[in-house]
């Protein structure tokens, strides 16, 4: 038997989705996910598929909770709201490859990360410290944190 297609989702835990949508639409360039065709906002969508309305929360599904590539190449990214904060660095986080690689002069890529990582500061993110390896290894990247803690690299 054919395996069926799979699609690769991210889910992100947060206690504020909007801020995280906010954010995330400007960082990776993404647009926020339209209601699917036929319903005029997230909610109608729940409440046409049976979610009950006690789990449609307080206005979760009015605006969108989620983010998508405009070009349709990268994964659909979900904000789920959850009740607990972020205690621990993620086991998993995002690598925003904007430098070009080991083939552009490492000047040439501190020069683009750096510009990147000044306008994600501008949009709320904050620097955690640069990784910059002396002797010749030639890597230069930034670790950051989302407006909500969550730890991400731009390399």
């Amino acid at each position: 038997m054919d395996a069926p297609e799979m699609t690769l989702q991210l889910t992100v835990d947060c206690a504020e989705p909007q801020r995280l949508v906010a954010f995330w639409t400007e960082a990776l360039r993404y647009v926020p996910e339209p209601p699917p065709e036929g319903h005029a906002s997230w909610n109608a969508y729940w409440r046409a598929v049976g979610v009950p309305e006690e789990e449609l929360g307080d206005g979760a599904g009015v605006l969108p909770e989620s983010i998508v590539d405009p070009r349709g190449t990268g994964p659909r990214v979900w904000f789920q709201r959850v009740p607990e904060p972020k205690t621990v660095k993620n086991r998993l986080h995002l690598d925003l490859k904007i430098g070009g690689g080991r083939t552009v002069p490492l000047a040439v890529r501190r020069e683009r990360v750096d510009a990147e990582v000044a306008r994600l500061t501008a949009l709320g993110a904050s620097v955690l410290y640069t990784m910059d390896e002396p002797d010749g290894m030639d890597h230069y990247a930034v670790v950051l944190q989302d407006p909500e803690g969550n730890e991400f690299c731009v390399v």
